[in-house]
């Protein structure tokens, strides 16, 4: 799929790996709809990215602002033929804490916005994608979620992140199965540490164990490698159905 002139939504696109997103496929010449939370991070988005980019307030976990997302993306630039999902939230608790049981309510939150939220916005943007004239090869559209390497090697601490993002991977393959006969694909990228304004809160130790366990190069990602793999996931057709780690080789330890 040619990102030229095409409507993505994302999800999460004000900041972090969203934010490497916005930039990247409206450099490419994609219009993009950015749905987010964080309005200030937003809005200077837009200003930065300039007329191929816009905002509409939403709570991924709420249907009707996830429609009205979808709908504003349509009418501001036409039909609607992509998503990348990366809005997310990262918590951290252990089932068994010195003073407390992991908190459920902590427990729902993550859920809710990372496999819920994910799957609210896959599900509506899926609609409106169908609704698409096929492309060349009878292609409607692409779905990038985000999972994580957490998914796969979650670290103590990390029950509520992992299942959720395991979520993510473990619907991917069941969405394209389905998807596949409106001429819709479906991938999720698991990525491993990237340098975002979540990771550079993180205490020096905590930074310092997860650098020394990525392999090479032996560094954080950055927000605009992540975003060149997921033009090349819309503009490769071949890619589908799967979760695809983007990581360094770094494979996290317990802790």
């Amino acid at each position: 799929m040619q990102l030229a002139n095409a409507t993505i939504l994302v999800t999460g696109g004000g900041s972090g790996l969203g934010a490497g997103c916005v930039r990247h496929l409206s450099a490419a010449g994609a219009n993009v709809m950015i749905a987010d939370v964080n309005e200030s991070a937003a809005a200077a988005m837009v200003e930065q990215c300039g007329d191929r980019v816009a905002f509409q307030p939403t709570d991924v976990t709420d249907a009707a602002q996830v429609t009205a997302a979808v709908e504003a993306a349509e009418q501001r630039f036409g039909g609607l033929r992509g998503v990348v999902n990366c809005a997310g939230v990262l918590a951290g608790a252990r089932v068994l804490g010195r003073d407390e049981v992991h908190p459920l309510e902590l427990f729902e939150r993550v859920i809710r916005v990372n496999l819920i939220g994910t799957f609210n916005v896959g599900r509506l943007a899926a609609a409106a994608i169908a609704r698409q004239e096929p492309l060349a090869g009878g292609e409607r559209g692409v779905i990038v979620n985000v999972s994580s390497v957490s998914a796969f090697e979650g670290q103590i601490g990390q029950a509520a992140y992992s299942a959720s993002k395991g979520g993510v991977a473990g619907m991917t393959l069941p969405m394209a199965r389905e998807l596949a006969r409106c001429g819709i694909r479906v991938v999720a990228v698991a990525p491993g540490i990237f340098e975002t304004a979540m990771m550079q809160a993180a205490p020096a130790a905590v930074r310092d164990s997860l650098q020394e366990q990525t392999l090479f190069p032996p560094r954080f990602g950055d927000p605009s490698e992540f975003a060149a793999f997921v033009r090349q996931i819309f503009e490769n057709s071949m890619l589908n159905g799967a979760t695809l780690r983007l990581d360094g080789a770094v494979r996290m330890g317990p802790k």
